[in-house]
């Protein structure tokens, strides 16, 4: 049997425990582990290279060799998924849930409530003004008009983003390569992001059956921030060996429809789709390959369900004691860090377990906590805080590119979504492409 170790781990009280344990490939909805070890051979430091000028000859060019190299390879489409960057992003209101925010929490530790003001949606300086959008999002024309009004191509795989993409990829249609952008609900907790999996499978299955007649057929799930914990959910749900944790998350779901007195459709909804996964019956022939930008490290990745799996985060090695691969996360020090964005991505650093956005309804908090029980062993405020000094970048599969994208420090939030917004904007689109494609298809030419 094949196995992976994971080297570190917090212990239920919240000290850290060293350990070596071999675990079996098959994650089965496993939470990920905050180590400390150093990745060795699945990470990658780079500093960002701009390239030619965005939409110049030379920019078309280069991508369209890159479309070609994913063609030859089965590349039949490439999906971005996304949310809204405005809404609870660091996920203090499960903090504030759990007891600490409201009653001024610190235990003496200097720095603290400066930080957690930064994260706060109300003082962190990112809610828009004329903002009219709140979770659950809809994947349609109108939501997506607003966020690429509200933001652009910060936090946000615009309009204008998959426009160009796609032309410059299939050189204006010539490679049989199809597009398009997803939103999420953005519902930031764990009853949120297990039905948004569920959604986006129903989705995809409908998205990819002209691709089916090709062999070989792949698509690549382009993830920013959030929705590549949606994403590791649905690695989990495609597993092909029997789950009992799988089982036990559709019997919690069927529990909460009855009870809050959901439409029959509903309820036979989810039983299709436990049918259809249970019997493997999804996605026959097509290989899932999956690219997340700045997603914080949390539930864990089943591999048997993927084809490549790619994180590629943000970040500055700016730690004192030769460990490049970890965050920085000492206090007071962090709370002038993270305006000044002089460690990266603040986001994918600090919104790791314990975090979360409250459940939009009463009806919800039930089926919610007995998910978290289920998916996420870290609760309460002291856990957080002691993932989050953990400093974990990578998570626990796949490759992982650390990138420096020397970004210069401005003091507006809106600029650069403390460290999470510089993913999606075009200016980096060919670099991440071809980064995507050189590690891509380097690990096919190894197992073939």
């Amino acid at each position: 049997m094949q196995v992976r170790r994971r080297s570190e781990d917090v212990r239920d009280d919240g000290t850290i425990l060293e350990f070596g344990v071999k675990m079996p490939v098959d994650n089965n909805f496993q939470h990920a582990a905050y180590s400390r070890s150093d990745p060795g051979e699945r990470v990658n430091y780079l500093q960002f290279d701009p390239g030619p000028e965005p939409g110049s000859a030379a920019w078309r060019q280069t991508m369209s060799e890159a479309g070609v190299a994913l063609s030859q390879a089965g590349v039949r489409g490439v999906l971005f998924v996304h949310d809204s960057p405005f809404t609870d992003l660091f996920g203090v209101g499960r903090l504030d849930e759990v007891g600490g925010l409201k009653r001024g929490y610190s235990r003496g530790i200097p720095g603290l409530e400066s930080l957690l003001a930064l994260m706060r949606p109300e003082t962190n300086g990112l809610r828009a003004a004329d903002e009219d959008l709140a979770p659950p999002f809809q994947n349609d024309d109108r939501t997506k008009e607003i966020l690429d009004r509200l933001t652009g191509d910060r936090g946000n795989f615009s309009f204008e983003y998959v426009r160009q993409f796609h032309q410059a990829l299939t050189n204006d249609g010539e490679l049989p390569i199809v597009t398009d952008r997803y939103v999420w609900s953005g519902c930031r907790y764990h009853l949120g992001r297990v039905e948004a999996a569920l959604d986006l499978l129903e989705f995809l299955e409908g998205w990819t059956r002209p691709f089916l007649d090709h062999h070989p057929s792949r698509i690549i799930l382009q993830a920013h921030g959030h929705a590549g914990l949606v994403v590791a959910l649905l690695s989990n749900f495609l597993a092909k060996s029997e789950s009992p944790t799988r089982e036990t998350i559709f019997d919690i779901l069927m529990q909460h429809y009855e009870a809050i007195g959901a439409e029959p459709s509903r309820l036979e909804r989810l039983e299709a789709i436990y049918r259809q996964l249970s019997e493997g019956n999804v996605f026959k022939g097509l290989v899932l390959d999956v690219v997340t930008y700045g997603t914080p490290v949390r539930y864990g990745w089943e591999l048997e369900s993927l084809g490549q799996l790619l994180h590629i985060i943000y970040h500055r090695p700016i730690r004192g004691k030769g460990k490049p691969w970890l965050a920085k996360m000492e206090l007071p020090q962090i709370a002038w860090e993270v305006p000044m964005v002089a460690g990266g991505d603040y986001v994918q650093q600090l919104a790791v377990a314990g975090t979360d956005a409250v459940p939009l309804s009463p009806d919800e908090v039930w089926a919610n906590e007995e998910l978290r029980v289920l998916l996420e062993p870290y609760d309460g405020f002291e856990r957080w805080l002691e993932c989050a000094r953990r400093g974990t970048r990578c998570h626990n599969d796949g490759q992982c590119l650390l990138i420096d994208y020397q970004v210069p420090p401005t003091l507006s939030p809106r600029e650069h979504f403390y460290g999470h917004g510089h993913y999606t904007q075009v200016s980096t689109m060919l670099f991440h492409t071809q980064q995507i494609v050189d590690i891509f298809l380097r690990n096919l030419a190894s197992k073939n």
